[in-house]
């Protein structure tokens, strides 16, 4: 787990992929102390922490007060894009990249990762390369039923995606100027065309 080599605190890594993996969730310190799985002083402790870094903010309802990522926060995107490749469909692309073939390029949605339901027509996953798609069909349905949305992904090899930007084709430039978390590959040869 990159986070944990990065943070060393074990407590605030896992908090913080629990704020980011629902960040439309507002939730309450008992709940993610059961989900962290660790003492009530200890997420408590954390909290305040993240709430004085400005990422999280806190609510109080009624008896409960709930915390919440604080989407203004300048690195809000950064550290989404980290927790993005800590779980699911993102830690999976990265733990099997040498089995999938010469992957060029993958990016997901942020606003997927952030919890939307997909339209038919809106683009989760793209992948660019000579990829095995046996093995990423297998990734994709592992990631589907755990986290109980459909994934719309494409796969094109380098020219198809070269031609289909060439092309302005609606369904891939829509994709590509929303917010995108980088999970394999560099963007940086296409960007250049």
């Amino acid at each position: 787990m990159f986070l944990g080599d990065l943070i060393t605190s074990d407590v605030r890594v896992k908090l913080i992929i629990e704020l980011f993996s629902e960040v439309n969730n507002n939730l309450y310190v008992r709940e993610l102390t059961r989900r962290v799985g660790t003492e009530v002083n200890a997420i408590r402790r954390e909290l305040k922490r993240l709430t004085k870094a400005g990422i999280v903010k806190k609510e109080q309802r009624g008896n409960r007060l709930y915390y919440l990522v604080k989407r203004e926060h300048p690195y809000y995107y950064e550290l989404l894009s980290m927790v993005a490749k800590e779980i699911h469909l993102g830690n999976s692309l990265i733990q099997n990249e040498p089995h999938l073939g010469k992957v060029r390029l993958a990016l997901m949605s942020a606003e997927f990762f952030e919890g939307r339901v997909s339209r038919p027509d809106q683009l989760d996953l793209l992948l660019v390369g000579d990829i095995n798609l046996p093995m990423l069909e297998d990734i994709v349905k592992d990631a589907t039923r755990k986290i109980g949305r459909d994934i719309n992904y494409t796969v094109l090899k380098d020219d198809e995606f070269t031609n289909t930007i060439a092309r302005r084709e609606n369904f891939l430039l829509s994709f590509l100027i929303s917010p995108n978390i980088l999970l394999l590959g560099s963007a940086n040869k296409y960007l250049a065309q």
